[in-house]
């Protein structure tokens, strides 16, 4: 099969797309032909090898695992023989261990509990939002976000502000988004209550608090924010933050016990794929796609994503689309 190979950390131009064998399934185990998968924040942090202290689990001196990707749509090549619920051909999405190879190749193998059918009438490049979704639930999870609850989205044009508007609206409450220009509409078709353009005014001066308010990309500050907060309100980031204060604070907040500052860590995904599932057939939450590109042009998609000017996500498709499309 052909695969995104990633031997060493650095730049794109470590990766080389070539032949690997194909991988076999475990008695537990879905082989998955892989029509989309996609490149984000996550996989471009990987190839550098960044943070660095974040190589005591993915491998000291060199990537453990030797292709990435997180999440996939695509159909069922083969089944382990304990896997009854799903047969060769079946459509479906869901997202890759982080300890075993992942997605960004024609074939994967992943357990059953990551997996879902897919969300009927949709195609394979916009099935591949798992990624995002799940960072963002697991904020509002974490936050306790209720029917009610204000919260603020910093960064709600990328993959997990994209996907957070949308769950944070499922959840009933009022959410206001900040953007750049040139995401207005988009936030506002999202379903976000209010919408604020950050290159046109200091969003932290606005005469309003919030309950939650969530930085998004990691590019803005506790001591920022803290001025939107109501007095017992939670600030929540899905990264360290500029110089990686955030974590420190989120650090200091846990030991002092006051949990006024969060980095939440997701859990196991069980379950949360078919969740997301329904929420796409009743047409709650879609795919947010910036562009596109195949296998063969992957190391361009990580040259985008380290721009840091994606929207929503970035797809590669594995397979051709004319071909996928003739496959559904």
């Amino acid at each position: 099969m052909k695969a995104a190979i990633i031997t060493r950390y650095g730049s794109p131009d470590v990766i080389a797309v070539r032949d690997a064998p194909k991988p076999k399934p475990a008695r537990d185990q879905l082989l998955i032909r892989v029509h989309a998968t996609a490149v984000g924040r996550t996989d471009c942090g990987l190839l550098r090898g960044r943070p660095f202290f974040m190589r005591v689990f993915t491998g000291l001196f060199r990537p453990r695992r030797s292709i990435f990707g997180i999440e996939f749509a695509g159909e069922v090549e083969a089944v382990g023989r304990a896997i009854t619920s799903f047969k060769p051909g079946d459509r479906v999405f869901g997202l890759c261990p982080s300890r075993s190879n992942g997605a960004q190749a024609e074939y994967v193998c992943v357990p059953l509990r990551t997996v879902a059918a897919m969300p009927a009438g949709v195609p394979f490049d916009e099935a591949v939002v798992l990624e995002g979704a799940f960072y963002a639930n697991t904020v509002l999870k974490r936050i306790g976000l209720k029917p009610g609850h204000t919260i603020l989205i910093y960064g709600a044009s990328g993959a997990i502000g994209t996907a957070m508007v949308q769950l944070a609206k499922v959840a009933g409450a009022a959410v206001t988004a900040v953007v750049a220009t040139r995401h207005l509409a988009l936030a506002k078709s999202l379903g976000a209550d209010r919408v604020i353009d950050y290159t046109a005014e200091d969003f932290t001066r606005i005469a309003e608090t919030f309950d939650f308010v969530v930085d998004a990309v990691g590019k803005t500050t506790y001591f920022r924010c803290r001025k939107l907060l109501k007095p017992d309100g939670i600030f929540a980031a899905t990264d360290m933050g500029p110089g990686a204060q955030t974590l420190l604070l989120a650090l200091w907040s846990a030991i002092t016990r006051s949990n006024r500052i969060i980095i939440p860590v997701p859990g196991r995904i069980d379950g949360f794929v078919d969740f997301l599932k329904g929420l796409m057939e009743a047409g709650r939450f879609r795919a947010v796609i910036d562009r596109r590109y195949p296998l063969a042009a992957i190391a361009d998609a990580y040259r985008f994503v380290e721009t840091e000017q994606k929207v929503g996500i970035v797809v590669i498709d594995v397979m051709p689309v004319a071909d996928s499309e003739q496959g559904a």
